[in-house]
């Protein structure tokens, strides 16, 4: 698979538009593209997902181990692999570059593209570039400039190439068409404008066909050996999976293993009357604060959640899955499995990687065991229950708390795991099934 990474050098250079129009300008030449999000983002990786017209995968060290990205990789195969890269390209874990994009460049050995802003600057733009493209290790192998005319693009190459062994490969100008809307966790979520999304990637594209060499880009990708992934054997054991406008935040990888080794039926908990016959209820992440109403008023759902619940059958829910199980969201009554309330707040309470050590055994793991993951949410719960999570973030032990809730075989955290590097918690899960219907 012929890949390239699209980075820069901070959050808001563009990365998000330049990843957008390559992805879609190479699968409009009839080529199958696979994209790519480095960091444990999802919202991003919805638009890539219509960009390409497939899944899109994450690639992760935190959340997947060094073999977890190239399984990530195997499990999404294509003729050309985009990666959009996270924050800024040497930005990873603390102060420190590991699980960067830099990072993750270097383990795949595959070229970079920087994408560079200029911000009230001409020629001080040369030096910045110079050490980002310089540093040892470094992937950058192209420059495409993002919100400037073609004069001061021009003027830019020139210099650029002059002083720098890189290739500068197209610019995008400022123009509203190439702007997207935002809601307050981020990207606004295509779920909410399909057609806004999908007029907007195709009108990127082609305005960037004008002003970017997508053949140098063809051209600049490396290959990558990706051998086929190995799934696990079939197990007899059926999912239902929650996914609708409320849950929609899920790691893809976690999908394709549960889609290839289990039996999965996905459902809505807006739109549905009841959950369907199940072994295991997984409620992902999402916006359920806002679809709240929507949720309340489906009392048949709800009650027939809580009946699994009480029934035995296991459930695990991620984030916004949490707060669909306690009593309330925002005065609006849930499912009510755990005694307790979330309410929105106007910033983020939680965010980042997390190593989650179980504090006694659950339906994903035995005591002392450490999970990994990530958090990221601006609501807060009160809850009675005992937690059963330490929670601490990696390379700082400064800051911990605690979390992670369980009644009968139900599990339920805020926290987001990907399955790939915590392929142990997947079995014990399954495992976890397997023996209580041995048991009767």
């Amino acid at each position: 698979m012929k890949s390239m990474l699209i980075t820069g050098p901070s959050s808001n250079a563009g990365k998000t538009i330049v990843s957008l129009v390559i992805t879609r300008a190479i699968a409009n030449r009839g080529y199958e593209v696979s994209a790519f999000k480095t960091g444990p983002d999802f919202i991003d990786l919805k638009y890539l997902e219509i960009a390409s017209k497939k899944r899109a995968g994450n690639l992760d060290m935190h959340l997947m181990g060094r073999d977890g990205i190239r399984d990530s990789l195997s499990m999404n195969h294509g003729e050309y692999g985009i990666v959009e890269g996270a924050m800024g390209y040497f930005d990873g874990i603390y102060n420190g570059f590991e699980n960067s994009s830099y990072d993750i460049s270097r383990e795949l050995d595959i070229p970079a593209i920087l994408v560079y802003k200029p911000k009230g600057e001409m020629f001080s733009a040369i030096p910045k570039i110079k050490g980002m493209v310089g540093f040892p290790g470094s992937k950058v192998k192209g420059i495409i400039l993002n919100e400037v005319n073609e004069r001061i693009y021009d003027l830019l190459k020139e210099k650029i190439e002059e002083y720098i062994d890189v290739e500068v490969l197209g610019y995008l100008p400022k123009d509203s068409r190439l702007e997207l809307e935002s809601t307050y966790l981020g990207l606004i979520s295509p779920h909410e404008k399909n057609s806004y999304v999908y007029d907007f990637i195709s009108r990127a594209a082609n305005i960037a066909e004008k002003t970017v060499s997508i053949d140098k880009i063809l051209k600049l990708a490396s290959e990558i050996q990706v051998k086929p992934y190995v799934y696990e054997k079939k197990r007899d054991i059926k999912v239902a999976i929650a996914y609708d406008e409320a849950f929609n935040f899920y790691y893809n990888e976690n999908l394709k293993l549960l889609e290839t080794i289990c039996v999965v039926e996905y459902f809505s908990p807006i739109k549905d009357k009841k959950v369907p016959e199940a072994d295991l209820i997984y409620l992902g992440g999402g916006y359920p604060e806002l679809y709240k109403e929507e949720l309340a008023a489906n009392r048949s759902m709800i009650k027939s959640i809580r009946n699994k619940a009480e029934s035995g059958t296991f459930i695990l829910a991620e984030g916004g899955g949490l707060m669909y199980l306690l009593s309330s969201i925002e005065g609006y009554n849930m499912c009510n499995i755990f005694k307790g309330y979330s309410q929105m707040t106007n910033m983020l309470q939680r965010f980042g990687y997390v190593n989650m050590e179980l504090r006694e055994g659950t339906i994903l793991g035995e005591k002392g065991d450490i999970i990994r993951g990530h958090e990221y949410h601006k609501s807060t719960i009160g809850i009675g229950h005992k937690p059963l999570f330490n929670i601490s973030k990696p390379r700082d032990n400064s800051n911990s708390w605690e979390c992670g809730y369980s009644y009968k075989n139900v599990l339920a955290y805020y926290q987001h795991i990907n399955f790939l590097g915590n392929r142990k918690a997947l079995n014990h899960l399954l495992d976890s099934i397997e023996n209580k219907r041995k048991e009767g």
